[in-house]
């Protein structure tokens, strides 16, 4: 069971963050050095400052040697120029390398997600998980993002806590040579740099879990609020014909009214943010006060001067600072586990089909036959059967056909057939060999599908023609011509590197659903697979036009095998064998002649229940 925020211990926590900096280091190796870079010089570089403001006031205040102190004034300037120009090179590096990097996280998902099983995509409960991931990217950057924002914060922040150590730690050692006693007694004594260095701890310490409790407290508060905010979110989604058509505002501007007059939960989290941060404001006050009268009595005794005074002051207060960050830092890794959580789930989806080890053989004379021994299947986390018993062989060069009502397990055939889910029960064959023992990559670049719900990418039509950026042009035309869509690419200006659609260029075209057709029919020539496969693309047509797709598609599949599935019976005649699926079965086979002549068989009941649709 996975842990609760709650319930993970600290080595839990902090393993979690240090595998997803493995994750980053890996996607932005060049940003993180040079933003790291930056925040490091830009949290060193008013140390410079400070160290030159200490040596100018000693001087002052001491010899105040003319020569001296223009020496200094000139370093300074200097200095300081020297340190912002570099400060800027450097943050223009950052700023080069930070372009895109939103894109690359998505790259990263997408890619994983494209290299998964497919069971898993079409899983809900995986679909859900990757919309979530997706949506606390996108409203805080929760996840890889904001761990990757964070690194070279914290790396800055560490080196400015080192710094002002290093700078202030000369403060606890310098003792007065004069004799005193009480107060002044104590803080020329070691015993007050303990007394510190506890307060230092405490409020660290007490930042840390300040800053934590704040953290996991107001998440609690907003995790409430999720329904409010997806109600919200429907509403400020609500716009186009509909809405003014029949004026929606009637309903959407009383909604927007419950929902933004309800500020409870907005109290609620701005009095945990006011406790919290109120405390820790107290906390670092109470602090600066204490170094502030240490380091007064030791200017007093005569420990240092002003001038470290105010070197002393300034990194104290950086210190304080730096511990603060430190803290804030640690807690928003601590609560942004939740989402780490999240992506780690959706990253260790487990990958268990076998790949198979066999080359698929390439024969020339392309003879293949594919056997379904006894197969039947039910989808993952399910019970019930979708195919049972099936079997059936058929060679290459054939055409068949697979018809039967909706539901009766036509899709699922195709997937099995396709590999993209192993039989639960049974074998499937490609001359003899269980297809399991193929190499799996070698085993799909025999099938070409154009599934019911084919998708069209916004690219260039010969792009969606060679599914590649990188095509044959000469291939891609002469795919479009058998396709029917010879005349039609001819009239556009660009030819076939015209745009599909417009979400990228302005230029793009619209298409209708029967040239959206015949480009995925296209792209299915194109990769020249010997078995060709047509799952109800033409449904949304009606039974005419789509018999007369199937039988212009029959034309050009040349010696390949075609395999058409469809509900409706006509759009399948001409092939030379009809499988009938009826409730995840086969029960009858043929050609449409035999199998309408059976008075008795399920075809003949479908065919004339259809018929009317026909005449």
């Amino acid at each position: 069971m996975t842990e609760t925020k709650n319930k993970r211990s600290l080595m839990t926590n902090i393993s979690m963050i240090i595998r997803g900096y493995k994750i980053i280091f890996k996607l932005f190796p060049r940003y993180l050095f040079w933003n790291t870079l930056s925040n490091v010089w830009n949290h060193l570089t008013p140390y410079f400052g400070l160290f030159m403001s200490s040596l100018i006031l000693n001087e002052l205040v001491g010899d105040c040697d003319g020569r001296v102190l223009a020496r200094l004034a000139a370093i300074t300037v200097t200095g300081a120029f020297i340190i912002g120009l570099l400060g800027r090179l450097i943050g223009g590096r950052s700023d080069v390398n930070s372009a895109g990097l939103w894109r690359c996280d998505l790259l990263y998902f997408l890619e994983r997600q494209c290299n998964m099983q497919y069971d898993h995509i079409e899983d809900p409960e995986v679909v859900i998980l990757r919309e979530k991931i997706q949506t606390m990217k996108n409203a805080t950057g929760a996840g890889l993002m904001k761990l990757l924002w964070q690194f070279s914060y914290i790396v800055g922040v560490i080196v400015k806590i080192v710094a002002s150590i290093v700078l202030t730690v000369s403060m606890f050692s310098m003792m007065s040579d004069k004799s005193y006693t009480g107060f002044l007694g104590f803080i020329n004594s070691p015993y007050s740099f303990i007394v510190i260095v506890v307060l230092i701890f405490f409020n660290a310490f007490l930042a840390i879990w300040s800053k934590n409790s704040e953290e996991r407290q107001v998440a609690a508060i907003h995790a409430e609020t999720a329904k409010i905010n997806a109600m919200f979110g429907r509403l400020a989604n609500t716009y186009g014909a509909d809405s003014a058509v029949f004026n929606a505002k009637r309903i959407v501007l009383p909604e927007y009214a419950k929902l933004l007059i309800k500020p409870e939960y907005l109290r609620r989290s701005v009095k945990v943010q006011t406790k919290h941060r109120t405390a820790r404001l107290l906390g670092s006050h109470f602090l600066a006060v204490a170094l502030d009268i240490f380091m007064a009595a030791k200017v007093f005794v005569g420990a240092f001067g002003i001038g470290s005074f105010w070197l002393y002051r300034g990194t104290v207060e950086k210190f304080i600072a730096g511990v603060a960050d430190l803290a804030g830092i640690i807690g928003v890794l601590f609560q942004n586990n939740d989402a780490l959580e999240e992506v780690f789930k959706f990253l260790d989806l487990p990958d268990d089909m076998y790949r198979g080890t066999l080359s698929v053989e390439k024969r020339d004379d392309i003879e293949y036959e594919i056997e379904f021994r006894d197969v039947s299947f039910k989808y993952p986390r399910s019970d019930v059967w979708v195919l049972r018993h099936v079997s059936t062989k058929f060679k290459i060069g054939s055409q068949l056909a697979i018809v039967g009502m909706n539901g009766s397990g036509k899709t699922t055939f195709i997937k099995l057939l396709c590999r993209l889910y192993d039989p639960t029960e049974g074998q499937i064959l490609l001359n003899g060999i269980d297809i399991t023992r193929y190499k799996y990559e070698e085993y799909m670049q025999i099938f070409s599908v154009v599934f019911q719900d084919f998708k069209l990418f916004s690219f260039s039509i010969a792009e969606n023609v060679a599914g590649s950026l990188d095509y044959d042009r000469e291939r891609v035309l002469d795919c479009l011509e058998r396709a029917g869509l010879g005349a039609r690419i001819a009239e556009l200006e660009r030819g076939i590197e015209t745009p599909i659609f417009r979400n990228f260029e302005n230029d793009g075209i619209d298409i209708s659903g029967g040239e959206a057709q015949k480009l995925a029919i296209a792209r299915a020539l194109y990769k020249g697979a010997p078995f060709i496969i047509l799952d109800e693309p033409t449904a949304a047509l009606d039974p005419l036009a789509e018999a007369e797709v199937y039988n212009q598609f029959n034309l050009i599949v040349e010696n390949k095998t075609a395999i058409y599935i469809s509900h409706r019976l006509s759009s399948c005649r001409f092939c030379e064998n009809i499988l009938v699926f009826h409730n995840g079965e086969i029960v009858q086979s043929g050609s449409h002649d035999t199998l309408v002549a059976d008075e008795k068989g399920k075809y003949h009941e479908l065919w004339h229940a259809q018929a009317q649709y026909y005449v």
